[in-house]
């Protein structure tokens, strides 16, 4: 081996050690927002909940995640921390920060192939859920919130083009903003119902990093993907 190959084979040795250590702090940081939500420690949540999508982003850089991937984990960081405030105008912003992930997603995903029936089976449940909701959202969130339901069922259909993990993370990510709408609506709620909803989008992200780090295709518009990557 050459020492130019050794050097390569020795750099791609520390980004994969580095990622191993950002997923540990990912998990340890996951475990201590929903353990926070479980004991009702407000302190604990806003503490936790900042760090957990810098600390995925930066594990799926150093995995050689493409850039679309990198940039939907920090609009959904930009989503977090807005959506800690309790006021309309965050709830909105957090809600469009959100938005822009899906749409990178989308880019991450065009061309993927999809079930004709998993997208009918999708668009009943878009159509059910919007119209059940509409009646008790307060009237300036309907039509955002129909806008974004629709961008994340179109988001959802598209991850299950790249295989399991991805397609049950779209979905995870689909219920998880659902409960939040049925919470907004003002519906029964589940007991913790902030435990659920974090729950549901921590397994979502970190599936769709799965889904995408384990695509056996490299993404256009990533010229790290491949270059040291690691398994999640």
């Amino acid at each position: 081996m050459s020492a130019a190959a050794a050097g390569a084979a020795a750099t791609g040795d520390r980004r994969a050690a580095w990622a191993r250590r950002l997923l540990a702090a990912f998990a340890v940081a996951a475990l201590a927002d929903l353990g926070s939500l479980v004991a009702g420690a407000d302190a604990g949540h806003l503490a936790a909940k900042p760090l957990l999508m810098p600390l995925l982003a930066a594990y799926a850089a150093l995995s050689g995640a493409p850039r679309p991937l990198i940039a939907a984990l920090l609009f959904g960081w930009g989503g977090d921390v807005f959506l800690l405030a309790d006021a309309e105008w965050a709830f909105l912003v957090g809600m469009g920060s959100f938005a822009a992930g899906h749409v990178c997603y989308l880019v991450l995903f065009r061309g993927s192939r999809t079930s004709w029936l998993l997208g009918a089976g999708y668009a009943v449940a878009l159509l059910t859920t919007v119209a059940l909701l509409w009646p008790d959202l307060p009237a300036d969130l309907r039509v955002p919130v129909a806008g974004y339901s629709l961008l994340l069922t179109a988001m959802a259909l598209r991850a299950s083009g790249l295989g399991a993990h991805a397609g049950l993370g779209g979905a995870l990510f689909l219920l998880s903003d659902t409960l939040i709408a049925t919470g907004v609506a003002g519906w029964p709620q589940l007991p913790a119902p902030d435990f659920w909803i974090m729950l549901t989008y921590l397994a979502a992200q970190y599936l769709l990093v799965k889904g995408v780090l384990g695509r056996p295709d490299a993404p256009v518009g990533s010229a790290a993907y491949g270059e040291g990557r690691t398994t999640v």
